[in-house]
Parts: structure tokens; C-alpha cells; sequence
């Protein structure tokens, strides 16, 4: 087999990367809600980049902003918070329902309108009559465009409260797809005790249900909030590639030749490069490609490299020179990806900064979850 470069393949993987981000469409929410709910402060715990920074936004009618941010497949439509006064709810319920058929009319899925947060602070512990009117007469008005509205009960401190708080609007018969408490930022009620931050996992998952397939990917990278939604779609990105990794070794590919795997794999880690929503560089791929796909570390493919994880695997070479089987190819493959979601749940967490993974630590942190998730996929043949 002749080397491949792995430069080359890094920055093939970066322009991939670019690439699907560019054509990832755009995900489009109006966040609605009184003075003081803590809007801003649930956009940025959900998604990010710090969207939604202070003085942010392009004005796009008397009570709405626009938040974009460069690179980022998201827009916020934010109504701004308005307080009692029929006068000027009705008027926010007009631009929302105009914003929203305007963008129906275009036809263009980046430009429609995909979801309704209608936010209510908990910790006020009542809801004004008026909101109930209003979210009533959103509703109505809402049921041609059919667009799914969230109610997000926010500052929610006290779960007991947040509950009582549900259920009274639940009652209220809404016609909105989810009530939802959360706690959006861990919140110190005093030096031995502080309030942990919950339910922005729930908001995500819930989302993941009403959007359209076609905002699956957007959604994923966009947002922080929950780590089980990212691993789960990346795990469905690496069982593709694994399936068409069985498909390229029905007929068992020589040793030689087992580098045509390479193209299923990097689209592989291109897919949840993306799900992640990290920002990687050259060096950090090429790190990771020489470390299992290339010709150092616990490598993955080439001939020079199979006896390092054959052992790992009972029957995968055959006494004829030498070949991997469609099930060895597969196992491969998910160990691979499975080895690159490790770490990136690593940087997720905290443990690991996304530099590093460019670096000897990250470089032995991808070989060692390489190995574990070989030595897993053998225990389960």
C-alpha cells in the first residue's frame, strides 16, 4: 500500500468540516416573555458562542430583535420583554405572527419559523391572567402555521414551586407542545448551598422531537446543553459509517488495500466533528489521524500497522496473507468513533480543553479509548 499523507487528509477533513457547516440549515426561534424572565440568559446556556450578549441583535420591528452570530446556523427572534398593557402585548403578538408568516411565505427552511420559547419566571410565583390571554390568542391565531410553542418556566430554584407551577398551566389547557422548568445557571442561594441547573437537557430533547429532520444536524451543533443528545447523534453518525464500512469488506480486503476504509472514516469523524460543535484546527486532526489512521500510535489502517490491533480481534486476518472481514471493518470503525466521542465528551465535560487534543496527551487519550473500544467490540462477538 502506498503512504497517504496525513496532512493532506487532516485538511481535507477541515474543508469537510467547513463545508458541512456552511450548508447546515438555519434554525429560527422567537423567544418571548415578560421583563426579567431571563431570556438572555437561557439563550446562552443553550447555545453557543454567547449569542446572546448584551447589545446584540439587529432591530427588525419596534419590539423584536434579531441575534445572529457569524458562522453560527442559528437566529434568535427576541420579542423583547413587555409588560402589562394590552396595547403593547398586541402588538408583540402581531410580530410574531407576521414574523412567522413571512417566513412561511419565503418557502426557504432558513427562513421559517421552527419554534415559539414562551418564557415565565417561576420565582415570581404567579402568572398574570393577561399572559394566559395572550398565550390563548397566540394560539388561535398560531393554528394555520401550526408553529410548536414551548412554555419555559425559567428561574426555577424552587422544584417545588416549578411543579405547582406546571401543573396550574396544564390545566389552563394550552395549546403548546411541552411546559418545561429549568434552572438555566447553577445559582448560589448561600455559601452552603447552591441550587444545581437543570431541565435545558429536557428543552433540548423535546426539540430534537418537533423540528424537522432536516434541522437535526443544526440543532446538535448549535447547542450546549445536553451532552446525552450530542453522544446519541453521534452514535447513529458512527453506526452509518460502521454499516458502510461491513458493505466495503463483504469481500474481505487484503491488508494492502484496506485503506479504502479511510474515505467512510474521515466523513465519520467530519459527521461528529460537527454534532460537537467544537472548532477544530489542521493540527488537532492531525493528531488524531496519526494516532489511529495513520502510521504511528495505535493505528487503524495500512498494512504496516494491522498486527497492532489484530490481537484485539480473534479471527480478523486469515491465514492467506492477511485480509479484514466485513465485521472487522466494521468493529474498526465503530471503535473509532466511538473512540473519538470519548473525547470529545472529555472536552465537553471539561476535563480535556480541545487544544490538547492536538497535543501528546490528547494523541494518548484517543489511542487508549481506541484500544478499550476495540477490547470492548471483541467481548461482544
Amino acid at each position: 500500500m502506498a503512504a497517504f499523507d496525513t496532512e493532506k487528509l487532516a485538511q481535507d477533513a477541515i474543508n469537510a468540516i467547513a463545508d458541512k457547516i456552511k450548508n447546515l440549515n438555519t434554525l429560527n426561534i422567537i423567544v418571548a416573555g415578560k421583563t426579567g424572565v431571563g431570556k438572555s440568559t437561557l439563550i446562552n446556556s443553550v447555545f453557543k458562542d454567547e449569542l446572546a450578549e448584551t447589545g446584540m441583535g439587529k432591530p427588525v420591528t419596534d419590539h423584536m430583535r434579531k441575534i445572529t452570530k457569524k458562522g453560527v446556523p442559528l437566529a434568535i427572534y427576541d420579542t423583547r420583554g413587555f409588560e402589562l398593557g394590552k396595547e403593547v402585548q398586541s402588538e408583540v403578538k402581531k410580530e410574531v405572527i407576521d414574523t412567522i408568516q413571512k417566513g412561511i411565505a419565503t418557502k426557504d427552511i432558513n427562513k421559517t419559523i421552527h419554534c415559539i420559547w414562551y418564557c415565565i419566571n417561576t420565582a415570581a410565583n404567579r402568572v398574570e391572567p393577561e399572559e394566559i390571554q395572550w398565550l390563548r390568542e397566540l394560539s388561535r391565531e398560531n393554528q394555520i402555521t401550526q408553529v410548536p410553542i414551548i412554555i419555559v418556566l425559567t428561574q426555577s430554584f424552587s422544584k417545588k414551586n416549578a411543579v405547582a407551577l406546571r401543573k396550574m398551566l396544564l390545566d389552563e389547557n394550552l395549546d403548546v407542545v411541552q411546559i418545561i422548568p429549568v434552572l438555566a445557571q447553577d445559582y448560589e442561594i448561600d455559601e452552603e448551598y447552591t441550587a444545581r441547573a437543570y431541565g435545558l437537557d429536557v428543552l433540548i430533547k423535546v426539540m430534537a422531537e418537533i423540528l424537522p429532520e432536516e434541522l437535526m444536524d443544526t440543532l446538535q451543533h448549535v447547542q450546549i446543553a445536553s451532552l446525552t443528545e450530542k453522544k446519541r447523534y453521534a452514535q447513529a453518525a458512527v453506526a452509518t459509517a460502521a454499516m458502510a464500512a461491513v458493505g466495503e469488506g463483504a469481500a474481505p480486503i487484503p491488508l494492502s488495500d484496506c485503506a479504502m476504509l479511510i474515505p467512510t472514516q474521515l466523513t465519520m469523524i467530519v459527521s461528529i466533528t460537527v454534532i460537537f460543535g467544537f472548532d477544530v484546527n489542521k493540527s488537532i486532526l492531525t493528531a488524531l489521524i496519526s494516532s489511529t489512521i495513520g502510521t504511528g500510535g495505535a493505528t487503524v489502517l495500512g498494512k504496516t500497522v494491522v498486527a497492532n490491533i489484530l490481537k484485539f480481534i480473534p479471527g480478523a486476518g486469515t491465514v492467506l496473507g492477511g485480509a479484514i472481514s466485513a465485521s472487522t471493518a466494521g468493529l474498526i470503525t465503530t471503535a473509532l468513533g466511538e473512540a473519538y466521542i470519548k473525547v470529545l465528551e472529555m472536552v465537553f465535560k471539561g476535563e480535556m480543553n480541545i487544544n490538547d487534543l492536538g497535543t501528546v496527551k490528547g494523541k494518548e487519550a484517543m489511542s487508549q479509548n481506541f484500544r478499550q473500544q476495540l477490547r470492548f467490540g471483541k467481548s461482544r462477538k
